[in-house]
């Protein structure tokens, strides 16, 4: 089972998407502490999101640590489900409004950073952490090489 988990190839391009994934859900998470009214539980309050208080801490709470794992490389499937999760929800229940109202090309406009985050989080559950990744590193000693 660990050998599945830590399982990827020798791609060191794979730390380019592992950046941009990690530092924007590392940065989204900590701007979900530090501006609750604006990131956090405020936001979630104003798009209807139920519990807010709970579930701004919580998602905050996973884009840090995912998006922390992300950055390292370590366990890099397992962050990616979290991330990839989060990004459902932010689209269904930001975008899929603005598409009702404003129509596709507003929507695709302001899905850009969305998108891409789900992308690169799909990504990464798909091909793991790459070359330069504790997953790497730990799948390798795993092996006995």
């Amino acid at each position: 089972m660990l050998r599945k988990i830590l399982r990827t190839d020798t791609s060191r391009a794979t730390v380019l998407v592992r950046l941009i994934v990690g530092a924007v859900f590392l940065s989204e998470g900590i701007q979900k502490f530090l501006f609750p009214a604006i990131r956090g539980a405020g936001r979630f309050e104003n798009i209807g999101l139920p519990y807010p208080e709970t579930l701004g801490s919580l998602v905050a709470t996973f884009e840090v640590l995912c998006g922390t794992m992300v950055l390292l490389g370590l366990c890099t499937r397992i962050a990616g489900i979290p991330l990839i999760t989060i990004m459902i929800v932010a689209l269904a229940s930001t975008k899929i409004p603005i598409l009702m109202e404003q129509g596709l090309w507003e929507m695709l406009h302001a899905a850009r950073t969305d998108w891409s985050m789900l992308l690169g989080s799909v990504f990464l559950l798909i091909k793991g952490g790459g070359a330069w990744s504790m997953d790497f590193i730990l799948m390798r000693k795993y092996k006995g090489e």
